[in-house]
């Protein structure tokens, strides 16, 4: 059961990059300043885009934390979002660590997993701004990276699902569809940034 105390240290960690990258944007690629946003409106702001999510619950327990580094950017709240997917993928894959099989698998999925998600928050620092030909690419990018992540996790559930009675897999299972909740609620966060009209659905 302590275990679990460790996720708590995640949305934190995934607010530190967020400030350290906002840091070090270029100041014209910079959102308006996060520390010009009073904390109760900041908190506001991210309690009502998670509702856009599959999971506000989650989404609120996971990017509240972020709200004095967020303020009202929807960028940053994104990249913070995907930057929790992927630390989730991590702390699952090394819970998982040695293992055969639908174990083995689901290891090396989450390891994809987070490469794909990290990347994606790392491309979000080289978007540009909106309505440029730039913006759309990279949005692009975040968007396939970010599903691709999405299918990780359920073709893991799906193998962890076919192997049931042969490995015991309810931990990794719950690890598993934390990973999976962190990244919907990222890719509907992202989706949020486009200004096309037919989004991608989750």
């Amino acid at each position: 059961m302590r275990r679990r105390h460790h996720h708590h240290h995640l949305p934190l960690l995934a607010c530190l990059l967020v400030l350290a990258s906002a840091a070090a944007s270029p100041a014209k690629a910079k959102p308006p300043s996060a520390s010009a946003v009073a904390p109760a409106i900041a908190v506001d702001f991210v309690r009502r885009s998670c509702r856009s999510t599959r999971y506000p619950r989650v989404c609120e327990s996971t990017l509240v934390p972020c709200a004095p580094t967020v303020g009202r950017s929807p960028r940053r709240l994104a990249r913070a979002a995907l930057v929790v997917g992927a630390d989730r993928a991590h702390n699952c894959s090394a819970y998982i660590r040695a293992g055969k099989g639908a174990m083995e698998d689901c290891a090396e999925l989450a390891r994809d997993a987070e490469e794909r998600l990290r990347r994606s928050a790392a491309e979000m620092e080289r978007m540009g701004r909106a309505g440029t030909p730039r913006f759309a690419w990279s949005l692009a990018n975040v968007q396939t990276w970010a599903s691709a992540a999405l299918t990780d996790t359920d073709t893991c559930l799906d193998s962890l699902a076919q192997a049931r009675g042969k490995v015991d897999g309810g931990a990794v299972k719950r690890r598993v569809v934390a990973v999976a909740e962190a990244t919907s609620n990222a890719l509907a966060l992202v989706n949020r940034l486009d200004p096309a009209p037919h989004r991608l659905l989750l």
